[in-house]
């Protein structure tokens, strides 16, 4: 492919920053420039493959994109329009986002399995695997950082839209979980990578592994949990005081399913200190670790003045780690973990999406930590599903906005203990034993919720805050 002209890449930065996953909405496109362009399918419809440097402040992250190219656009593709080149450096016709057209996914499987190499691109197959290479692939509809391609309930292939230098965590977790025979992941098939021109681990562009066909996500269970929880007349007794045995009267009670995933997680757990190794935490690390704490509350109250009240009460809960009873285990851990990771099947759950916390950066992805980490990621999941159908309502009244935080409160509360019985019941550290711990990492959790969701979803904001307010009292 010709280098691209200046009118591609100004048609670029106009559309970059109305993307999902773009992760710079909050600063403006200071340069962007296109560091590799490769052609994988000539003609008409073509692609070609992109990595743009965006620059946006004293930072420049690199971004991945499929370039389709077609002299006319189907109404089908233009929800996914670029705009339209003239001609210059031998490129004509509209550009747009070709993961969104099937007609130009289907190379891709191609490319992985006969683990071709294309300029810098270099398409890898699982050794022992067989890819299928007659599937289209079509994009989730799930709102995420990265773009999801389904092939035809066989395989599900992710994009990584904003590129991480090196191997991207989930493709070398997942790869070493299946070494082990962890039976909670799903089966890797193949990956694509882009050599790094300064001699360094090649960058992952993608990860091809097994589709559950007919699994349904955890957040989509719980969900329907609290749904049918808020329907339920009110319980016997004292009104507007539901307990955690009352929520489980209710007909979609979620108990058994968060008792059985807390139990997969604590062999994950298992299966990932065995693939990575464990040790003891210094009393160095300790310390980083809180000042680490520390300094994201400042940053996110300094932002957000919601946050303020609850700050000295969430300062104490992370000094408290610097205390902490006993020898504390580090090792690799999911490090994003809640309900929208996790997927139940016929057979079980299973773990998704070891790439960490988008707004982390590679090192602190990678870092080793407490497993207990994970466990706070997913009680603090259980209080935004319990108050996810509150975000945005207007109760009819303050005792009726009580009423059904009360109810929340309820459905969390036994929910989170039957999580946590799972995961102690089966090897893990017992949350209970940890709780000042625990708390710490919810604390730390619950902040990471709040810049997040004031940065990119400020409707969301009250969800988060609702049941900050609960833990730090």
């Amino acid at each position: 492919m010709a280098p691209p002209d200046r009118s591609l890449v100004r048609l670029l930065a106009g559309w970059l920053p109305r993307q999902r996953w773009f992760g710079g909405k909050d600063s403006p496109i200071d340069d962007l420039s296109i560091g590799t362009a490769t052609e994988l399918l000539p003609g008409d419809p073509g692609l070609h493959h992109l990595i743009l440097d965006v620059h946006q402040n004293t930072t420049t992250d690199q971004y991945q994109v499929l370039l389709g190219i077609r002299s006319d656009l189907p109404e089908r593709l233009r929800a996914h329009a670029i705009g339209r080149l003239a001609g210059d450096n031998g490129m004509a016709g509209h550009v747009y986002d070709g993961a969104h057209d099937p007609e130009l996914t289907r190379p891709l499987l191609a490319h992985m399995a006969e683990q071709t190499t294309i300029g810098p691109l270099r398409f890898r197959c699982t050794p022992g695997a067989e890819i299928r290479t007659d599937l289209d692939g079509v994009p989730g509809t799930a709102e995420q950082s990265n773009t999801s391609l389904v092939f035809g309930g066989t395989y599900i292939c992710k994009l990584f839209r904003r590129l991480s230098p090196g191997v991207n965590p989930d493709l070398e977790v997942n790869l070493a979980l299946s070494r082990v025979g962890c039976a909670h992941v799903p089966a890797v098939h193949g990956w694509i990578e882009l050599e790094d021109g300064g001699g360094g681990d090649p960058v992952t562009l993608a990860l091809l592994s097994e589709f559950l066909s007919g699994a349904t996500d955890g957040w989509r269970l719980a969900l329907t949990s609290v749904r049918d929880w808020f329907a339920q007349t009110a319980p016997p007794g004292p009104v507007g005081t539901p307990t955690a045995g009352d929520a489980g009267n209710a007909g979609g009670d979620f108990a058994a399913e968060a008792e059985r995933l807390g139990a997969a997680t604590a062999e994950v757990h298992r299966d990932l200190a065995g693939a990575f190794g464990a040790r003891q935490a210094s009393a160095a690390e300790l310390g980083a670790l809180v000042h680490g704490m520390n300094e994201q509350l400042d940053q996110v109250g300094g932002a957000v003045p919601e946050l303020r009240p609850h700050v000295p009460a969430i300062r104490a809960a992370f000094g408290a780690v610097r205390t902490a009873a006993g020898p504390l285990p580090f090792q690799r851990v999911h490090g994003d973990y809640h309900l929208g990771q996790v997927l139940r099947t016929d057979t079980g759950w299973t773990l998704l999406d070891f790439e960490g916390e988008p707004a982390r950066t590679p090192g602190e992805r990678r870092a080793l930590a407490h497993p207990l980490r994970d466990v706070a990621g997913m009680l603090r999941s259980f209080e935004y599903a319990a108050r996810f159908l509150l975000a945005g309502d207007e109760a009819p009244s303050p005792e009726a906005s009580d009423a059904l935080e009360r109810r929340a409160q309820a459905w969390a509360e036994r929910n989170r203990a039957a999580f946590c019985d799972g995961y102690a019941a089966a090897g893990g550290p017992d949350p209970a034993a940890h709780a000042a711990l625990v708390r710490a990492f919810e604390f730390d959790k619950a902040v990471y919720e709040i810049r997040y969701e004031a940065r990119n979803r400020p409707s969301w904001l009250p969800v988060p805050l609702r049941s900050l307010a609960r833990l730090a009292s």
